[in-house]
Parts: structure tokens; sequence; C-alpha cells
């Protein structure tokens, strides 16, 4: 565009900035989509996706090196030779950890939407009352009512495979057919169900993965190797969804390299005029400027981005009228559960390798009970068979060694739990202007912890496990504690959330800043609880919803 001059900006191309993208273009917006990382272009750089374990240097694990790089990528799973270039560089890239805060960052086109779980659920009516009924943080602007048209929108675009189960708690959608559980879960989901006369419920994993062909994408190929990249685009991505169809527009330009620094205001109009952004590669400065900002860089760079803007009216950065700016940061606490073993399978396998398992939805604090803990907690697992990884110390060397090896071990299956995290004011971020990052810009730092009530919630999410899996017939039940420090659960929510009072939020119904009615974030940054679902759904179903708002208001010159 000339002068680049745009109807609209996006910041960042994850999961929200790819649905802001594709929602903005096909309305006929002229759009900028700003990622501060590199290019990986759908398929062909996907350098490791047909790759087999033998053919990479380690088998896929991690080298010394790779523990000294990445201080904050090894204290758990995603540090591995396979997909490190989608990790962050965190000598580039610091942060203050003011607590422990495990933040795992993907730099580069696509963002996270390459790497995440796919787990796609809604969030229910009772999740948007919950505030309001327990007199805590504020009250949602919005009912499920508002966003259940725009959750049908997404999921028929993204491709979400599901069984329609009937819950209250977790609302039914547009889904494609069902992954199908192993015969070990049907009989372990049937056992739960009798047992507890329906009022717990296994289920498939409700996920982002096709079982057919779906908007010219290939059905789910059964390799679990989703974080390397699907050359299939059997999963949604930015790559394989959102990005194609804003670029099939022809009203797309798509920037890598672009590090926003601010957001441009106007004090007078009290409006963004656009973006500052300094090229990663180069270190020049750039302005872009345009009618709408859509903030969708990641919960917690978003409001870095907001922290960083118009300083010279609010101290504390555009949005921060409220003091609520950078409060109120949530993830899903989890690492803890119980597994056992399935005694009777012994002549039955599983097929292929399912990118997908199980879910039991929330029961807890849902029908009157007196817990000592508010809110509640799902699992997610599954049931295998052990392959030759299994323990073999006391097996001997050559013939004996690879004939145990050709026999599957025993069935087993466990539950994972993940729990909500309740919105405290004082889990928190902020800029630490005395450190600062490859580019010259101060950093973030994090202050935040789990509390009573997720500490007393654990004990449920062990015992409630072990309970269920031994009404279901599962023998040796043990329950777990891996431990869980804030950002394990990579679902960084809060630090810009809605409301219905601009002195006790930053956003409006609307995903709009109080401040800048034409900026608008839309990703994990303006939840206002947690609830104890994976959030990606709702961030999709969000920034639609806005953005086609922000075209209407657009339309009626109200922006």
């Amino acid at each position: 565009m000339a002068d680049n001059v745009y109807d609209a900006i996006v910041v960042g191309s994850g999961i929200s900035g790819g649905w802001a993208a594709k929602e903005l273009t096909e309305k006929g917006l002229k759009v900028i989509m700003l990622e501060r990382g590199e290019n990986i272009e759908h398929v062909k750089d996907y350098v490791n996706a047909t790759k087999g374990p033998w053919e990479f240097p380690h088998r896929g694990g991690r080298t010394q090196q790779m523990i000294k790089d990445y201080p904050v990528l090894k204290r758990d799973y995603p540090l591995n030779e396979v997909n490190l270039s989608y990790w962050t560089n965190e000598k580039d890239c610091p942060y203050v950890e003011v607590k422990r805060f495990d933040w795992y960052r993907g730099y580069h086109v696509g963002g996270r939407s390459l790497m995440w779980g796919r787990q796609s659920y809604r969030l229910s009516e009772m999740d948007f009352e919950a505030n309001a009924k327990d007199g805590i943080a504020v009250d949602w602007p919005i009912r499920y009512k508002d966003i259940a048209p725009w959750y049908d929108h997404v999921e028929k675009f993204a491709g979400i495979s599901g069984n329609k189960d009937g819950l209250p708690q977790l609302p039914d959608g547009q889904f494609l057919p069902p992954m199908e559980m192993n015969c070990v879960e049907k009989d372990v989901a049937a056992r739960i169900k009798s047992h507890y006369k329906g009022e717990r419920m296994m289920t498939i994993g409700r996920v982002a993965n096709l079982t057919v062909a779906h908007n010219g994408r290939t059905a789910c190929q059964y390799r679990n190797k989703c974080w390397l990249g699907c050359p299939f685009g059997a999963y949604f991505s930015t790559q394989s969804s959102t990005l194609p169809a804003a670029v099939a527009t022809g009203n797309l330009t798509l920037r890598p390299y672009s590090i926003v620094s601010k957001i441009l205001y106007d004090k007078d109009t009290k409006k963004a005029t656009g973006v500052e952004v300094i090229d990663a590669q180069t270190n020049n400065t750039i302005e872009y400027k345009a009618k709408v900002v859509f903030l969708c860089a990641s919960a917690l760079n978003s409001t870095w981005a907001l922290f960083n803007s118009a300083t010279d009216i609010w101290p504390g950065g555009l949005g921060s009228s409220s003091g609520e700016l950078g409060h109120n940061l949530m993830d899903h606490h989890f690492r803890c559960g119980a597994s056992g073993r399935a005694e009777g399978y012994e002549d039955k396998y599983f097929f292929g390798r399912r990118a997908n398992g199980i879910y039991i939805p929330r029961f807890r604090n849902l029908r009157g009970e007196k817990r000592d803990y508010i809110r509640g907690f799902g699992y997610q697992g599954g049931a295998s068979r052990q392959g030759w990884r299994r323990d073999v110390a006391e097996l001997s060397i050559g013939a004996d060694l690879k004939e145990a090896l050709t026999e599957p071990g025993d069935w087993t299956i466990g539950l994972g739990a993940f729990g909500e995290t309740l919105p405290y004011h004082d889990n928190k971020i902020s800029l630490d202007k005395n450190t600062k990052d490859k580019w010259g810009l101060p950093v973030l730092a994090i202050d935040c912890e789990i509390r009573d009530n997720e500490k007393k919630m654990r004990v449920d999410m062990m015992q409630d496990a072990k309970e269920m899996l031994e009404a279901a017939g599962i023998k040796d039940v043990n329950t777990y504690d891996n431990g869980y420090t804030m950002g394990m659960g990579i679902h960084e929510m809060g630090t810009a959330r809605m409301g219905r009072d601009p002195k006790t939020s930053v956003l409006n119904m609307h995903n709009q800043v109080w401040d800048a009615k034409n900026v608008f974030v839309t990703d994990g940054a303006c939840m206002v609880s947690a609830a104890c679902q994976n959030p990606s759904l709702t961030y999709m179903a969000l920034t639609a919803r806005a953005a086609d708002f922000a075209v209407s208001e657009l339309k009626k010159g109200n922006l």
C-alpha cells in the first residue's frame, strides 16, 4: 500500500492473528499482518515432518548444548531437536521471573498454532456467569448466547472432530465425525457412566484434527507428528487454514521480522493511528498507518505492546486507565492425576497413532455439592499398550531381548487433570526497563503463582481420577503430582481483561480498548476467567466476533 497505509493492522499471526486476518480481508479490508519472527511456509518449511527418529542425530532428544541455550524450555517436554527452531531464542528474548513462570513461546508465522495440542472446547453459560456468581474479579460482559454463533462459525471453518454429548457444562458444536476410542477406553467409559449414573462421562477429545477431507485439506493420517507441521493440512493452523483464506482475497500483506514496539496514539481523536515497527533483521524503524489495529500477539506480548504505548498520556501505557492492565494473569494447572493397568485385553491392539485422547468434562461444583474450593477441572488422557520403550532391565541381550521387544506390553490408562486458575489481581506482569532484549526493548517481569484454591483442587484432581479408574476395574492405580508452576499449561490468559466498566477492565464487550476504540485485543489477554477447558477455540470465536463488529463500525463511520 502507498505510504504504508492500510485499512487494518493485525499484530501477530498465531491462532488469533490468523483469524483476524481472514475475517477482515474477507470483508474487504486491506490488511497488513505483522509477525515478529520468520516466515514458515506451509508444507515447504516443515522440514522434519516426514523424518523417522533415526534421521535425527540424537533420535529426537536433547543435547547438553540445547539445555544450556534454553534454560526455560528445558524445564519440560518442549525441548527436543525435532522442532527446536519453532521455539523462541531465549537469549535474544529474555524475561524476568519475579516468581518462576515457564513461558514457552514461538516467534514465527503461525506462532503456536503450529505446536498447539488442538483440543477445542467451548466455554459454557456457567463459565461466563461464574465470576458474578462467586463474587470474584469482574463479570464477563458477554454470555454464551453472544458467542455461540461465532463458535459455530469458527468450528465449521477450522474443522473440529468430536462427539455430541449433550452436557450443559460442555456445549456441543459443529463437529466432524469423532475419532474412535480404543477398546479399553470404550469399556472404561461405559463403566464410569454406569457407576456414576451419567453424572461423569468419558468421551473422545474434541480436536482440531480432520477426520474427513474438509475445505481442501486432507484427513488426519494418524501419524501423531502434529508439532512438526502437517504436510497434509490435517490439523488447524494459520498456515493450513486462515492464512490461505486471507491470501486468496488479494487483500493481505504479510510482513515477517516485524516487531511492533508501540501503538501510535492520537490524544485529540483518542484513537490509534497505526503502529511503530522495528525490523528484526535490520533494526530499522518503520511506521504503518491504519484505521483499526488488532492486537493478537499472545496474552503477554499484546499487553507488552500496550504497556509500551501512549506513555506520555498514561504512564502505565495504553489501556492502563483502569489499573487492571497487566493484572489477573491465569493459566491452567495440571501435571497431576492417576494411572493404572488394564487386564484382559492382551489379544487387543489399536490402530495408528491417534493424535488425540479422551476427555472427561468437569463434574465438580456443578450440582450444589460443597467442596473446599470453587470451580473445577476436566481430564485428558488415554489408554495404550506399552511398546519396546518399557523397562527391559531384567532381560538378557541377544535373541531373548529381540523377541521380547516384538511383543507389546501391558495395557495402561492414565487421566491427567486440567484445573481452572482463578483471576487473582496480584498475579501480574509489568515492564522491567532495566532488562533489555536483543533490540534494546524493555522486557516483561512476571510475578504470579497458584493459591489455596488451586492447591485444594489438586487433591480432588488426583483422588477423583483414582476413584474413577478403580470403579472401572483398572488395577494397580497410582496417583501422581509432578508439580506445577504457572506457565506450564501454555495457556496464558488475562492481563487485559474484558469487562462492563472502564474503571475495572481494559476492554469492552467487543474487545475494544476502552481508551482507544479502534484498538481490539482478541487473544488470551482478553479473558476474564479461565474455566478449565482449553481456551484456543474461544480466542478464535472472540476474534471473528470482534472483526465483524469492527468492520460494521467502520462502515458506520464510528471508527
